[in-house]
């Protein structure tokens, strides 16, 4: 009997592989021949090794500390005493000054009213932090954010001076205790003045004539001749802290230094554990003495040796403080290198924008056509 297509028994499809193609003779193992091109590549290729630094930070060198000089016998130091100064500010640039003449009662107060300026709640710093990059004055935080509950920033900064700009926005905010503090730190910049001034005179009367560098010492671009940058450095700062707290410094002096053009920084750091010199060649570090002001070299003074004298930055390093500090760095600038019209700072450089010009431009040449109109009818 015949069995319907239907009714026949379902049979499973066959999915063997074919057989493998049989291999060559006379041709090499593909292992044979992945050996050979391996070995030809190494040959032919030679690509060099790339070795790269062990740090992307430079080292940090403890040096013995500068010399100092005493500030009363400035103008009737020896020869062989100036050459050792000269040659400090040559090679880490920076020295050490006491018997500056400023009475402790007048720095000791400006820090304290300092102290009240990072009391402020954040809400009201917003309104007076240095934001656009061009502004140049106000609040910027320097490094390490808030972790636990009652531990503040590793640092903190606050650029003063002496715009009207500052003060309005200030007083805005703090009336009482902004006019307290910008007092004290007038006449306490008016007395740092005086003693930059004798310094750069000293410097100025003993390296030769170079009228060329004289003239490279200008105003920077938005330098207001005078202002300080007020840190402060909080309490038990853990050696990690610390750490982080150098790295992020290194970084951003090396990158962006002070905005502001100057001839010499004068740093009111006293009781500060050490004090470090950055510059883009090396970073050296020593323990400064007590009621010393540490006296870096600015931009202005390294134009005006011809390069002789380094222009770096320092900034003190606290450890081990059982409370907050307040440090402070004056930036000075000569008169004679100072733009006689007063600008506030907060303005930046006078500049004439792109359609400022094609106005100017539009009313030059109505007025041309007039004139040529009038001079044809006439």
């Amino acid at each position: 009997m015949a069995l319907s297509p239907e009714s026949m028994p379902e049979m499973p499809f066959d999915f063997r592989a074919p057989p493998p193609s049989p291999i060559a003779s006379g041709r090499r193992s593909c292992v044979t021949n992945e050996d050979v091109l391996s070995e030809f590549l190494q040959h032919s290729l030679r690509v060099p090794d790339l070795v790269l630094p062990d740090k992307v930070f430079p080292r940090q060198n403890f040096i013995e500390n500068p010399p100092k000089i005493d500030f009363q016998l400035l103008s009737s130091m020896e020869s062989d005493s100036l050459s050792k100064i000269f040659d400090s500010i040559a090679r880490i640039g920076c020295f050490q000054l006491v018997n500056y003449g400023i009475e402790g009662e007048c720095i000791r107060s400006a820090l304290a009213a300092a102290a009240g300026i990072f009391q402020l709640p954040p809400e009201k710093r917003r309104a007076v932090t240095r934001s656009p990059p061009e502004k140049l004055y106000g609040f910027e935080e320097a490094y390490g954010e808030k972790e636990e509950e009652g531990e503040g920033k590793v640092s903190e900064e606050f650029v003063w001076c002496r715009g009207a700009g500052l003060k309005l926005e200030m007083e805005a905010i703090w009336p009482v205790g902004y006019s307290n503090f910008s007092e004290k730190m007038e006449s306490l910049l008016c007395d740092i003045e005086k003693v930059a001034e004798k310094i750069l005179m000293a410097i100025r009367q003993n390296l030769p004539p170079k009228t060329d560098y004289e003239n490279d010492m200008k105003q920077g671009q938005g330098g207001i001749g005078s202002g300080c940058y007020v840190y402060k450095h909080s309490r038990n700062m853990s050696a990690e802290k610390c750490s982080g707290s150098l790295r992020y410094d290194v970084i951003r002096m090396l990158i962006r230094g002070f905005d502001y053009s100057h001839a010499l920084c004068l740093h009111v750091c006293d009781g500060s554990s050490e004090f470090h010199v950055y510059s883009k060649k090396g970073w050296v570090s020593f323990c400064p003495d007590k009621d010393a002001l540490v006296i870096t070299v600015g931009d202005q003074t390294q134009a005006l040796s011809g390069g002789q004298f380094k222009h770096v930055i320092g900034r003190p390093i606290y450890k081990g403080k059982e409370e907050d500090c307040i440090s402070m760095a004056f930036l000075y600038s000569p008169p004679s290198t100072t733009n006689t019209t007063k600008v506030d700072p907060q303005k930046g450089k006078n500049t004439i924008s792109l359609s400022q010009q094609a106005i100017a431009a539009i009313v030059l040449t109505l007025v041309y056509h007039i004139l040529v109109f009038v001079y044809n009818k006439f």
